[in-house]
């Protein structure tokens, strides 16, 4: 779970990229990198933490050229404390490349070993996104000679990219003194959205981001979305060219996106996030009318702010009071994504206060996204009744998540999901909630894709069906044994 951004401009791209990481910082918190190209000099920098904090004066100006890139990271491979496994990263040859990656490899040792004992790579750290920039460059090397780079050789590279790389990736690749590349996985599991802007007779300037909202508050038009297995190369003169580059590329994107990860105001794959998070409240409420006793319920209340959508149709449809019951500290980070487990129990209550006057006496219907680990639902509990709640019904936009996530979001653990191996009173019981609703599959999957052309999502953490087909109970294994390493 990251956000991504490429730029190829007319002008000085260091702010625009600092401009557009600043929008995305809802998408990681652990560390951020800014690279630009000066024509075959690659100028980067990364650091730990937020990107507000992560920048000097000096920093920007050493960050020259027209073509840039950055990222923010949320780790989910690797270690979030290690600053040489922010990104981006860069390797010599061919030409120089550096790279950001959104996403996460599932064939991660098999890709290791081909580098150090076939292709006589060297890695230094455990990132995944080091792996893909190496196999980047290994076939780039073999489809190129002397200085000239055709987008041929490119997108040649790019096909046996996909040959060898499994999982979920959506990525951004500086090459020196060439161009910008962006491609996405075959199965378009994590978000690329490509966007323009003519500035007259400088020619057109381009934007490749995570979210639309990026290129929106730069007044870029949105051309559209990367399609999966697809790959884009703009030169820096501004000339871009695409090409499929995946032999059988089916999209299926991440669910979780539209749940919880993307800001309400991006539209992903042609898909308003504001709107299917609507429609998720739509569908919840009948689940909660069907299973719940709606009667003697007081009042809604979300859990700022993914889950505000949801509840307020909640809300409308049972015809229930709207309330705001917590207040939320907007110089917290999201407690999904603190590095541990004790650190987000921490700030749950550093990022929320229940209001007592909203609470006394009354039974009241939480709204929230998704239950994750049952950190923060537990303590939200607890907080309701602390305020004088009556009865709390704990209800949520999303399936429960049973099994691991391993294409690039932060649950690579089944120990650690409150839902997996419980049935729902058993959860309850566990988050201290009189009653406890969850949204069905077949409903999220409805509400989401209502309106558009497309046909399936990737639901692995609801469903346990892995759609790459290699993700196997041994290798669940060795991601558990081998999480923080």
């Amino acid at each position: 779970m990251c956000g991504i951004v490429g730029i190829v401009s007319s002008s000085p791209v260091n702010q625009q990229v600092y401009d557009a990481l600043a929008l995305l910082q809802h998408r990681g918190q652990d560390s951020t990198g800014i690279a630009t190209a000066e024509g075959r000099v690659l100028h980067f920098v990364k650091a730990k933490g937020q990107v507000r904090e992560a920048y000097r004066t000096r920093d920007m100006r050493s960050l020259l050229g027209t073509m840039g890139l950055g990222h923010v990271r949320y780790a989910t491979r690797g270690s979030a404390s290690k600053e040489e496994e922010a990104q981006p990263f860069y390797v010599n040859a061919p030409y120089g490349i550096i790279l950001v990656h959104n996403g996460n490899l599932t064939n991660t040792r098999e890709l290791t070993r081909e580098l150090f004992e076939v292709d006589r790579r060297h890695l230094n750290t455990n990132s995944d996104t080091e792996l893909l920039v190496n196999v980047l460059a290994h076939e780039l090397q073999q489809q190129v000679s002397g200085e000239d780079l055709d987008p041929d050789q490119v997108f040649a590279a790019i096909s046996r990219l996909h040959e060898r790389v499994e999982g979920s990736y959506a990525a951004i690749a500086l090459i020196a003194g060439h161009g910008l590349l962006a491609f996405r996985d075959p199965f378009g599991i994590r978000p690329l959205v490509l966007g323009r802007r003519t500035t007259g007779l400088t020619g057109d300037e381009w934007i490749v981001a995570s979210e639309s909202l990026v290129l929106e508050a730069g007044d870029y038009e949105i051309v559209r979305d990367l399609a999966p297995g697809e790959a884009v190369f703009i030169a820096s003169n501004g000339e871009m060219v695409s090409r499929q580059c995946a032999a059988n590329p089916r999209l299926a994107p991440c669910s979780f996106e539209y749940v919880y990860l993307a800001r309400p105001d991006s539209v992903m794959n042609g898909i308003s996030v504001y709107e299917a998070r609507l429609r998720l409240g739509n569908r919840l409420a009948t689940s909660i009318e069907r299973y719940a006793p709606t009667g003697n319920i007081d009042v809604v209340m979300p859990i700022p702010d993914s889950s505000r959508p949801a509840a307020m149709q909640v809300a409308q449809k049972l015809g229930i009071e709207y309330r705001e019951g917590f207040y939320k500290n907007r110089y917290v980070g999201r407690t999904f994504i603190m590095p541990g487990q004790s650190e987000r129990k921490k700030s749950v209550k550093q990022k929320l206060n229940a209001m007592s006057s909203e609470f006394a006496g009354k039974n009241i219907l939480i709204v929230d996204d998704s239950i994750v680990r049952g950190t923060t639902s537990r303590e939200i509990v607890e907080m309701a009744r602390a305020a004088g709640a009556n009865e709390v019904t704990f209800t949520s936009a999303a399936p429960p998540v049973r099994y691991p996530h391993v294409y690039g979001i932060n649950m690579p653990t089944s120990r650690e999901l409150v839902a997996h191996g419980r049935r729902i009173p058993e959860i309850a019981q566990e988050m201290g909630a009189d009653h406890l609703i969850y949204q069905e599959v077949e409903d999220m999957q409805a509400a989401i894709l209502e309106g558009s052309d497309i046909t399936e999502l990737e639901m692995s953490c609801f469903t346990g069906d892995y759609i790459t087909g290699t993700v196997s109970p041994e290798y669940l294994a060795w991601v558990e044994a081998n999480q923080n390493s």
